[in-house]
């Protein structure tokens, strides 16, 4: 019996289309899996801090409050300075460190570049052995004298051995080397290859890297806690550090002022105020992650044909 007459047949299409419904439920159960946290630290914000002491953190609160908001809120000025700090070293430190860390990739790339094997070498030492926090502080203060620069806040993430693998697999793999030939053979020195070739075909890699880059810059505050002592360098992860403490303080104090606890509704928002300091870290990380998607999309499609 040919299989067109067998009753317990199922055409290949519809096999298909099953296998894809029951893909498209498992992912759209994994998409709320992470996103409900995401969700409820939103929700948390807004709630008022003894239903929270009372019932713990809830989806459907019994009573919403901007309290928490307000206690991150009241440094609007500082909060400002703090987010143009924090916007200034992410977007510069960045683009600084994608410019040199494509330019160092692309050199030890080149085959016929002699000191290719001597620089990756050395490129690895710094990720295996390092002097440790100590001695990096010792050198920036006593030496270099850059205590409480904005270019601290830079240039100990601007390159990282990790990224520089990265970008040299991706000119390695992705990139054709007739197309460099090619160049070399019109006249095209290494600079203009770079510039005019290998630069406009690292976008997706650089894109990658980049919102990697921007992220740790965006949440470091440890460079910021060591080096920066003025408010007017203060990044925004360190002054939310600071409004924790503010809080931890108000909260250890039995001393606190009536009015001090009148200007905050009666109750410090431990709580909610910690969950309204995320949604200021982490929004605008969530904003920009959407215009980076299609390049990661982008870079893997790339290495799979290439493949």
């Amino acid at each position: 019996m040919s299989k067109k007459n067998n009753h317990n047949y199922v055409p290949a299409s519809k096999r298909a289309g099953v296998g894809q419904i029951i893909l498209l439920c498992g992912l759209i159960l994994y998409t709320l899996f992470c996103a409900l946290p995401i969700i409820l630290v939103f929700i948390a914000a807004f709630t008022d801090e003894k239903m929270i002491a009372a019932n713990g953190f809830s989806y459907f609160p019994a009573k919403w409050s901007t309290a928490g908001m307000n206690a991150v809120l009241k440094y609007g000025k500082q909060l400002a300075v703090s987010y143009g700090v924090t916007i200034f070293i992410t977007v510069g430190g960045t683009f600084i460190g994608l410019f040199v860390m494509s330019m160092f990739a692309y050199s030890i790339s080149r085959k016929g570049f002699r000191l290719s094997k001597f620089l990756s070498v050395y490129m690895l030492i710094p990720m295996l052995f390092n002097g440790g926090q100590l001695s990096c502080y010792v050198i920036y203060t006593s030496y270099y004298h850059m205590k409480d620069s904005i270019w601290l806040l830079i240039f100990p993430l601007c390159v990282t051995t990790m990224n520089v693998i990265i970008i040299r697999t991706y000119i390695a793999n992705s990139i054709p080397e007739e197309l460099m030939e090619a160049a070399k053979i019109d006249g095209a020195g290494e600079y203009r290859t770079f510039f005019q070739i290998t630069l406009p075909l690292m976008k997706p890699t650089l894109a990658a890297v980049g919102f990697m880059m921007a992220t740790a810059y965006w949440n470091d505050w440890q460079n910021a806690l060591l080096y920066i002592t003025s408010d007017s360098k203060k990044p925004l992860q360190l002054l939310l550090v600071n409004i924790q403490k503010s809080i931890e303080v108000l909260l250890n104090s039995r001393n606190i002022p009536a009015v001090a606890l009148a200007a905050i509704g009666g109750t410090v928002p431990q709580y909610s105020a910690t969950m309204a300091t995320v949604i200021v870290v982490i929004g605008p990380i969530m904003i920009a992650y959407p215009f980076f998607q299609k390049y990661f999309v982008k870079g893997l499609t790339v290495g799979s044909v290439k493949g």
